[in-house]
């Protein structure tokens, strides 16, 4: 009876390359009121089906006019998730890496290594005794100019009496992330987004910011909660708390310079 139905080999790629969307899809709104939109837009689609099936013609037809409408519809009231999906999928490929520019005119160049990680290391445990609030977002290939525009540029050296004053709490720069880029700080004071999924309530600000910047950047960031100390990084949109000098020193070390300290 299903004799007509044939199975390609291009069926299967086209289904798990839909699988793969799909759940690419899933991940950038698990958590967030969208999804809730996107259950609620199944159910009414399912609902019309059912009064469609019964003959019921006005309810299918008003529902028939919503469903029809429904692709602006999700455009709209999804635009921020859009957008966040075009730019996973722009930051997290190697095309994208091939056609910088960078690369075409440097082809042998790579990604400039953080000097003085040592230094960084000690600053975010003085931070973490001191109970200082800080965030520090480490740029890769991803330059974050548009972060970059909303902090007031630094361009100097890194350093401790630098980023300490930066984070003293007295200062106009202290609640704002500090951006770093080929050995320099960068900017100061910069506004990052803020994540959209349900995270710990614990987590404050700092922390959502720092989930926020990488989720649609290939940054890292490393933050100190100013209620308890406690050290956190932050990349691909996930985040790892409470750290100890050790583990932050392998993840600073493994993703800034390509190497791990000596006797790791």
């Amino acid at each position: 009876m299903l004799a007509f139905i044939t199975i390609r080999f291009f069926d299967i790629i086209d289904i798990l390359l839909v699988a793969l969307l799909l759940f690419q899809v899933y991940r950038l709104i698990k958590g967030t009121v969208a999804f809730n939109i996107v259950v609620g837009f199944f159910i009414v689609y399912l609902f019309w089906v059912v009064f469609r099936a019964l003959d019921m013609e006005l309810i299918s037809s008003i529902m028939g006019q919503f469903i029809g409408v429904g692709v602006l519809a999700l455009i709209i009231i999804f635009h921020p998730e859009i957008r966040r999906f075009l730019l996973y999928v722009g930051t997290h490929n190697h095309i994208t890496r091939f056609l910088s520019f960078d690369k075409l005119f440097h082809p042998g160049s790579g990604q400039p290594k953080v000097e003085n990680l040592s230094d960084l290391v000690e600053t975010v445990l003085f931070f973490s005794r001191t109970k200082t609030g800080a965030i520090l977002v480490f740029s890769r290939d991803s330059e974050l100019s548009e972060q970059i525009a909303t902090g007031e540029i630094i361009d100097g050296r890194i350093s401790q009496p630098l980023l300490k004053t930066i984070f003293f709490k007295n200062t106009d720069l202290h609640d704002g992330a500090v951006i770093i880029r080929n050995n320099k700080i960068v900017a100061a004071g910069c506004i990052l987004p803020l994540t959209h999924k349900e995270v710990d309530k614990s987590m404050g600000l700092r922390h959502r910011a720092a989930i926020g910047i990488t989720e649609t950047t290939d940054a890292v960031a490393v933050v100190v909660s100013e209620e308890n100390g406690t050290i956190s990084v932050a990349q691909g949109g996930g985040i790892e708390r409470n750290l100890n000098r050790d583990q932050l020193e392998t993840f600073l070390y493994h993703q800034l310079s390509g190497e791990y300290p000596s006797g790791k």
